[in-house]
C-alpha cells in the first residue's frame, strides 16, 4: 500500500543514489507542514528526533528555503541526518486536502496555524512514518505508511461521498477522484534481477515497455496485436479508393494500404513464413480479432491469445508516420547521415619472386 504524488526533491544535494538520481529512505519519519518555512527553528526539533532515532526525515511543506533549506543540505552532506525536503503537492484547498491524505496514510500530524500546531514544538508522535520512500526529480512514492488501515478506509469513504455529492463541481470531482485513486489504488514495486548488468538493463527496459504499454491500454483500450488491427483497417481504404476522383489520389490510397500492412508482414516474415499469403488470409476473414500468431505458427483469436496492442500506440504510430511521410512529400528532400565509404581491401601479400630464366 502506498501513494505517489507529482513533487520531487527541492535540491539535488538530497540524492542518496547518484547512479539513479533518486532519494531512497527506509523507515523514514515524515514532517508535514502547510506553510512555507525558512527558519531553522521550524525544523530543528524534527531534525533532532531524526538523529536520535537514527531514521531518515522527509519534510513536506508548501516550500522550504533560506536557513532551513541550508541546514537540511548541510546535515545531509555531513552525514549527520539523512533528510530530504519536498514541496507539498497541489495548490490551495487541493493541497490542504492532499496533505490530509498523506497524514492519514503516514499516521502523523499536519502542522498548521489554524489548529495552532507549531513545528518548533514537534514531538515524535506527531511525525508520520513509512516503510520506505523513493523520491525522484519529478515525483515521490510513499510505501507502507504507518497510518491505520481503518482510518485510510474511512478517508476513502469520505472522498467517495464528496464525489457523489450533486453540489460538487466537475473540476472538484476530478480532483477528488485523483485523490481517491492515489489513496486507495496502492503502489507496486517490481524488482528486476539478472546474471549481469547487461541482462538487468535489458530486462528493465522490457518491464518499462510493458508498463508504458499497459498505461496506454488503460487510457484508450486495446486492439488485436501483431499488426492485425491495421490489416483490418485497410478495408476502410478500399471504400475510400472507390470514391476518390483521380489516379493520383488512388495511388496515394494504395501506398497507405501497403504501408499499414507492412508491420504484420514483417513480423510474419521474421518468423520464416510467407507474409503476403498470410496477410491476405487475415484480411479475408471477417472476424476483427482473427490474426496470425507468429510465435506458434497458427491463426487464432488474437485477443483471446493475449496478443494485443494498445490502441493509443497504434494510433500515434500511424499518425506520426503519416506526418513524416507528408513532410517528406512536400519538401522533396531530407537531411540524412552520409554512409561511410567502404574501406579499400588490403593488397595481397607479396610472394617470393621467380628465378630469372626459369619458366613455369
Amino acid at each position: 500500500e502506498g501513494m505517489k504524488f507529482d513533487r520531487g526533491y527541492i535540491s539535488p544535494y538530497f540524492i542518496t543514489d547518484t547512479k539513479s538520481g533518486k532519494v531512497e529512505f527506509t523507515n523514514p519519519l515524515i514532517l508535514i507542514l502547510e506553510k512555507k518555512i525558512s527558519s531553522l527553528q521550524d525544523i530543528l526539533p524534527s531534525l533532532e528526533l531524526s538523529n536520535q532515532h537514527r531514521r531518515p526525515l522527509l519534510i513536506l511543506a508548501e516550500d522550504i528555503e533560506g536557513e532551513a533549506l541550508a541546514a537540511c543540505i548541510l546535515n545531509k552532506l555531513r552525514g549527520q541526518v539523512q533528510v530530504c525536503a519536498v514541496k507539498a503537492p497541489g495548490f490551495g484547498d487541493n493541497r490542504k486536502n492532499t496533505l490530509g491524505d498523506i497524514v492519514i496514510l503516514s499516521g502523523g500530524t499536519v502542522f498548521t496555524e489554524e489548529l495552532d500546531l507549531k513545528p518548533e514544538n514537534a514531538t515524535f508522535d506527531q511525525l508520520g512514518g513509512a516503510g520506505s520512500i523513493t523520491i525522484t526529480k519529478e515525483d515521490a512514492v510513499i510505501l507502507n505508511g504507518a497510518g491505520f488501515k481503518s482510518n485510510i478506509q474511512e478517508r476513502c469513504v469520505q472522498i467517495r461521498q464528496s464525489v457523489e455529492d450533486a453540489a460538487t463541481s466537475e473540476y472538484e470531482r476530478e480532483k477528488l477522484q485523483e485523490r481517491l485513486a492515489k489513496l486507495s489504488g496502492g503502489v507496486a514495486v517490481i524488482k528486476v534481477g539478472g546474471a549481469s548488468e547487461v541482462e538487468v538493463g535489458e530486462k528493465k527496459d522490457r518491464y518499462d515497455d510493458a508498463l508504458n504499454a499497459t498505461r496506454a491500454a488503460v487510457q484508450e483500450g486495446i486492439l488485436p496485436g501483431g499488426g492485425t488491427a491495421l490489416i483490418k483497417a485497410t478495408r476502410v481504404l478500399d471504400a475510400v479508393r472507390e470514391k476518390v476522383p483521380n489516379f493520383d489520389q488512388k495511388l496515394g490510397v494504395d501506398i497507405i494500404k501497403a504501408a499499414i500492412n507492412k508491420p504484420a508482414r514483417t513480423i510474419i516474415e521474421n518468423a520464416g513464413e510467407e507474409g503476403a499469403v498470410i496477410v491476405g488470409k487475415v484480411y479475408d476473414n471477417p472476424d476483427f480479432n482473427y490474426g496470425y500468431d507468429s510465435a506458434n505458427g497458427k491463426f487464432t483469436d488474437m485477443i483471446s491469445a493475449g496478443i494485443i496492442d494498445p490502441f493509443k500506440v497504434v494510433k500515434n504510430g500511424l499518425m506520426d508516420a503519416a506526418g513524416v511521410a507528408s513532410l517528406l512529400a512536400t519538401t522533396e528532400c531530407a537531411i540524412v547521415d552520409a554512409p561511410e565509404p567502404a574501406s579499400a581491401p588490403a593488397p595481397p601479400a607479396g610472394g617470393m619472386g621467380g628465378m630469372g630464366g626459369m619458366g613455369f
